[in-house]
């Protein structure tokens, strides 16, 4: 395998987490009934352009089906931070009622509506039938394809060329980031500005987010790998924001390369913060997979010795980081019962891989757990809120990144 961004041979794995189905691929009953995918979920680091990627296994129309299941309006904390993303960034660049705003991958419509609301005229990319057509409920415009050089062509000839392209938690997830890329510089007006955001690679590292690793992501991105990656397709960033969502990410601003604007000092400050971590130094890639193993370890004592104990132990938040989890460490329906999540469209079905059933929330209260883990770990404080009844029988949360922790 070559890096998908400058093509330099691959000989370095990152992390090794074993086989697994992709992470959304949520089952039904009838569907445990039958043979299930599973793929190799091995990462690679290229020691050249320091993009890690995992490994070629899937192709993207089994991992982003009609079926898709994770709906982004289902997080509070995430209609806040994008309700106050729009107010901003309309101010920052005088967006109005003559601006054209393209959010690729849009999901359900859950940062859209805002500027639909603002009568600023916008379009939706989104290629899952499921989440476009909560999104189109909403009055959004959507057009159901996946993102490329092409079709950013296309959409520029047909009068969309964008003031403002946004891309939430997309970048990480397409196979050609490349061509995704040159996307962008073609839909981008001469003026124009892209923001992305993204899981910052060094957080990664430093917090031991193994289970953000996932088949429908392909890319685990630093500041610097993608100021390579825009400048080779004529971009260049001018801007970035560290922000605290996915447990810690990158909101990057950028703009056609020869854009007269000054670039801010946290582009360079943020960069050496990268280079002082050691991102460019491939013992800081090879070291990591020890401190995975102990996680795993440590989840599975944790879980062996309250059933011994008699003790009642079951899991919020159908999350694809928990299926990393719960996959890599074997867990099964014997130590943890069941999986509580808000989003419908999860309820009643079963985890992929481990196939741990997936139920309502008000269960919690009638099972009365001695313990709660928290799977998606990054809006614990939400969750821990709204489960705080919890503590009515001394119940206790617990989260298992980066180290196990009993609350």
């Amino acid at each position: 395998m070559k890096c998908r961004h400058c093509h330099s041979s691959l000989d370095h794995v990152f992390l090794d987490l074993g086989f697994a189905p992709p992470s959304n691929a949520y089952l039904t009953v009838d569907e445990l009934k039958t043979a299930e995918k599973i793929y190799p979920l091995k990462v690679r680091v290229c020691s050249s352009c320091w993009l890690v990627q995992t490994e070629d296994y899937t192709d993207t129309d089994e991992l982003f089906n009609r079926n898709y299941a994770y709906f982004s309006s289902t997080s509070t904390t995430w209609l806040i931070h994008a309700e106050k993303y729009v107010e901003k960034i309309i101010a920052q660049l005088s967006l109005s009622k003559k601006s054209m705003v393209v959010e690729i991958a849009s999901n359900d419509g859950y940062l859209l509506k805002n500027f639909v609301a603002k009568d600023i005229p916008c379009l939706g990319v989104e290629p899952t039938d499921s989440t476009a057509a909560a999104a189109e409920k909403l009055g959004i415009p959507v057009l159901r394809e996946f993102f490329g050089e092409k079709l950013g062509k296309e959409l520029c000839a047909k009068g969309f060329s964008s003031d403002l392209i946004i891309g939430n938690n997309v970048y990480a997830h397409v196979p050609d980031i490349n061509d995704f890329t040159l996307g962008l510089k073609a839909l981008l007006n001469i003026n124009g500005t892209i923001t992305l955001e993204f899981p910052h690679l060094l957080s990664l590292l430093q917090y031991s987010q193994f289970d953000t690793i996932y088949h429908e992501h392909f890319s685990y991105l630093s500041l610097y790998t993608v100021k390579h990656i825009f400048e080779k397709a004529g971009l260049r960033i001018y801007g970035v924001e560290e922000i605290p969502t996915h447990g810690g990410s990158l909101r990057i601003f950028g703009c056609h390369k020869d854009n007269n604007r000054k670039a801010s000092s946290a582009v360079e400050s943020i960069l050496g913060k990268e280079r002082k971590a050691g991102l460019h130094d491939i013992s800081t890639y090879l070291n990591f997979q020890y401190k995975v193993e102990k996680i795993k370890k440590d989840l599975i004592s944790f879980l062996v010795e309250q059933k011994n104990n008699g003790k009642k132990v079951v899991a919020y938040g159908a999350a694809a980081k928990g299926n990393t989890l719960l996959n890599y460490a074997g867990i099964k329906e014997d130590v943890l019962p069941f999986i509580c999540d808000a989003s419908v469209s999860k309820q009643d079905k079963f985890m992929p891989g481990s196939h741990i059933p997936i139920v309502h929330p008000k269960l919690i209260n009638n099972y009365r757990p001695d313990y709660v883990i928290i799977l998606p770990w990054n809006i614990k404080d939400e969750i821990m809120e709204q489960l705080k009844y919890i503590h009515q029988w001394c119940g206790k949360f617990v989260t298992v990144i980066p180290n196990l922790e009993i609350i």
